[in-house]
Parts: C-alpha cells; sequence; structure tokens
C-alpha cells in the first residue's frame, strides 16, 4: 500500500485514470542462461568506478561543450550559462502578425519554420542581428508575452568504455529460460543519432529512419541505443527484441546537431506516427520551446522516457529528463549499484542496467558501453511491451505497472538515487563476448 501511495505521489501528473489491480508487466525474462563475459578481456567495474570519482564529474560534458565550441566556433556559441547554442539563432513559438511585424523592424529574419501538425504548434527560427543573448532579451521585450528562447544543442549522455571489437559467442541455451516473444504489433521511437540498419541486431526488423533529408548517417551512440531498445541476434537482445522501431536523427553528421528545433520536429513526426514510447538518451539545459514540446507530447498519451546524465549526483538537472512527467532513467553497474556518474534527484523514477553491457556497434560488432544513455531504452522498451498506442490512462497503467515490478534499492520505497528501483537487470548480462581487435 504505501509503494502505491508513493508512486500516486510522484506520477500524480500522470495517472489520474489509474486503477488498482493493474495488469503484471511482461518483463523480459533472464538472458538465456548466458555465462558470465570473460573478465580478462574487460575492465573491471571497480577500476572504472576508480576512475569516475577521481575526475571532476561536472567537466566531462563541459569539456565536450568546450570542444564543440572551439572546433565550431562558426556555427556554435554559449549561452550565458555556459550551454551550447547554435549562433545567431532564436526560437519562438507561433508568433504573432504584430511580433513578426516587431521583430523585423528591429532587425531580424525568418530562417525556417516547422510546422509541427501533430502538435498543432508551428515553431519559427530567427536570425538575430548581433549579440545572440542580447537579442534574445530584446525580442522579450517587444513580445512580453511571446514564447522564445536560445535554439540550444542537446549532447549524448553516455558513451563507449572501450575501442575494442567484440562479437558474440553462441550461448548456452537454458531451454525452459525460453525467449522474449513480442508482438508485431509493439512500436517504439527514438530521438538520437542514426542507426546503422546493415547490424545484424536488426535484421528482419522493420525500421523507419527520419531526417537528414532522407540520408541514413549511422551514428555510434543512435545505433548503441536502438540495439538496447529492440535489438535481436543469436546471442543478443534488447528489451523490446524485435519491435518495430521509428528513429529520428537529430544529428545528421552537422556540427550543429541535436539543436532543440530539430529534437521538436522529431518529436512531432513520431507523435504524427502514433509511436505510443519516445526515448532520448541526450541532456541539456532548460528550453522553454522544448519542454512546451514536451509537455503536449506527454499530455496526448505518449510516456517519453530520458537519461538523467552524467555530470555527477551534485549536478543540476538536466532536460529533457527532469521535465514534469518526464521518465527520467538512472544506471546502475553489476552490483546494482548507481553509477557514480550519474545525477540524482526528483527526476530519477526508475533504475535500469547501464554498465559493463554490451550494445552494438556501428558497422558491426559490439562494444562495451556506460552511462544513464544506455539505461534509458531498458525502460523505454519495457514500457513499449505494454503500451500498444499512445494512451493517457493506459500510460499511467504501464508506468505504475513498471514500478510495482522494480526492485527496491537505496531508501525504502521512491528515492531520489534509484527512483522506484531497478528494473531490466537481466539484459545486462548478454551477450558473451570476445575481443576481436581494435578499431
Amino acid at each position: 500500500m504505501r509503494l502505491f501511495i508513493l508512486i500516486l505521489c510522484l506520477f500524480s501528473a500522470q495517472i489520474a485514470d489509474a486503477q488498482v489491480g493493474l495488469p503484471s508487466v511482461r518483463v523480459p525474462l533472464p538472458g538465456a542462461g548466458l555465462p558470465s563475459l570473460p573478465t580478462a578481456t574487460l575492465p573491471r567495474e571497480s577500476d572504472l568506478d576508480a576512475e569516475f570519482r577521481g575526475t571532476d564529474l561536472r567537466n566531462l560534458r563541459a569539456l565536450q561543450i568546450r570542444t564543440l565550441l572551439r572546433t565550431h566556433r562558426d556555427v556554435i556559441e554559449a549561452d550565458p550559462h555556459g550551454n551550447p547554442i547554435v549562433r545567431g539563432e532564436v526560437l519562438v513559438v507561433a508568433p504573432s502578425a504584430a511580433a513578426f511585424q516587431a521583430a523585423a523592424a528591429a532587425g531580424f529574419s525568418v530562417v525556417r519554420e516547422s510546422t509541427l501538425d501533430a502538435l498543432e504548434l508551428r515553431v519559427v527560427v530567427l536570425r538575430v542581428s548581433s549579440g545572440t543573448a542580447r537579442s534574445l532579451a530584446r525580442l522579450q521585450a517587444l513580445d512580453p508575452d511571446g514564447l522564445y528562447d536560445f535554439n540550444h544543442i542537446y549532447i549524448e549522455s553516455g558513451t563507449s568504455i572501450t575501442a575494442n571489437v567484440f562479437a558474440p559467442q553462441t550461448p548456452h541455451v537454458d531451454e525452459e529460460a525460453g525467449a522474449v516473444a513480442v508482438a508485431s504489433t509493439t512500436r517504439i521511437g527514438l530521438i538520437d543519432g542514426g542507426i546503422d540498419p546493415a547490424h545484424e541486431v536488426f535484421s528482419g526488423l522493420t525500421l523507419h529512419q527520419h531526417g537528414c533529408s532522407g540520408r541514413v548517417v549511422p551514428y555510434e551512440h543512435g545505433t548503441a541505443v536502438a540495439s538496447l531498445m529492440v535489438g535481436r541476434a543469436p546471442s543478443f537482445h534488447g528489451a523490446a527484441p524485435g519491435s518495430e522501431l521509428y528513429a529520428a536523427d537529430v544529428y545528421c553528421g552537422l556540427p550543429t546537431g541535436g539543436a532543440a528545433d530539430v529534437v521538436a520536429e522529431s518529436f512531432s513526426w513520431l507523435v504524427k506516427e502514433k509511436v505510443p514510447v519516445i526515448n532520448v538518451s541526450l541532456v541539456g539545459p532548460p528550453n522553454r520551446v522544448l519542454e512546451g514540446v514536451v509537455q503536449r507530447v506527454i499530455a496526448g498519451g505518449h510516456i517519453v522516457v530520458a537519461a538523467v546524465g552524467n555530470d555527477g549526483p551534485a549536478a543540476a538537472p538536466l532536460y529533457p529528463a527532469a521535465w514534469p512527467g518526464v521518465v527520467g532513467v538512472t544506471g546502475v553497474d553489476a552490483r546494482r549499484r548507481v553509477l557514480v556518474e550519474a545525477e540524482r534527484g526528483a527526476q530519477v523514477k526508475f533504475a535500469a542496467p547501464g554498465a559493463q553491457m554490451a550494445a552494438a556497434k556501428s558497422r558491426s560488432g559490439y562494444t562495451l558501453v556506460r552511462g544513464t544513455s544506455f539505461a534509458a531504452p531498458i525502460v523505454a522498451g519495457l514500457l513499449a511491451l505494454n503500451l500498444p498506442a499512445p494512451d493517457k490512462a493506459a500510460a499511467d497503467r504501464a508506468l505504475v505497472a513498471l514500478a510495482q515490478e522494480a526492485v527496491d534499492l537505496g531508501a525504502p520505497g521512491a528515492d531520489p538515487v534509484y527512483g522506484f528501483g531497478l528494473v531490466g537487470e537481466a539484459l545486462r548480462r548478454q551477450p558473451v563476448l570476445t575481443t576481436l581487435g581494435a578499431d
């Protein structure tokens, strides 16, 4: 009873229609009796934790941001808080005719605009005349009731921890363990980099890739995350293997990849396609325009799952995971310990495997991954098994059911470290891997 009350409190904005006595979640069965990974070829978790503990965790993402700013200063700059933004661009939602005229008179011009029909929104990108931060403040002063913000850039929340390429061995199969059966109607969405459709884990799957003007631009992070959601191979499977995947590429190999306006358009596409669960393993600062988009997506009965980020336990919350209604996911290691670099707070709703775990590598083979990026797709896949279509009441029930199935870790009940607890634990221990060589 106490757990149910806690669930109601944490998901108060989502579960108004939830009922007692919900059906159980179809959780994947254990990894078909697969033996442990050969320790001789893999870094020890204790060594990795020691390495992270000896680092200022907040500087890891900051270093990536500094590299972006230094390498692509012609198209990227920093906002007043140091977050990367597209240079000289400001976003506005549905500006009025009067606001347009005032902006044009002040020297602003339209770069592009997106009509997000599925969300009944129009997002316009304006080119500033000089000084992006000053220009944003000026636009807001000209139109106090308007919704304006920078065109922030969102980056991935996890990384490969080894340059080695791995290949699955044939596992020892436990006949009684069986395998996960996923209905062909299970559909799931991904907002990330492009995935490599030629990898064996996607063989025979129905994949819909969106963005990049129709080009397929495989990306290591997107491929790995997608494999953990829907991948299916003789010795590997994701949380919802064989599901139909709708993948929006927001990077396309561009230095300004991950821009807020592109992420917003990707959400609209997934809503239009009626994809019920959407995984976003990207992190960034709060953005008023993108927050409005995400809130409309959730209100429409979709579940948005996001990685909480790897800036450390004392870091400020990252988004979209920290927006109301989003299902924030943290990562744990093989001993059920939260990753030392994982963020903490009320945004954490679930924990899932996020270290010493194999994922597909672009082109071929597998690599070990670490970070909350790789925990989020496991939660998204489990939720997708119980939500065949966007529906607010059904989404609420799926979230409550998953929380009831979670293994409570840390302080009793929901807590800011593990949320409701650990799910998908069995998915971390497969496949069996053997080192083939370096990249």
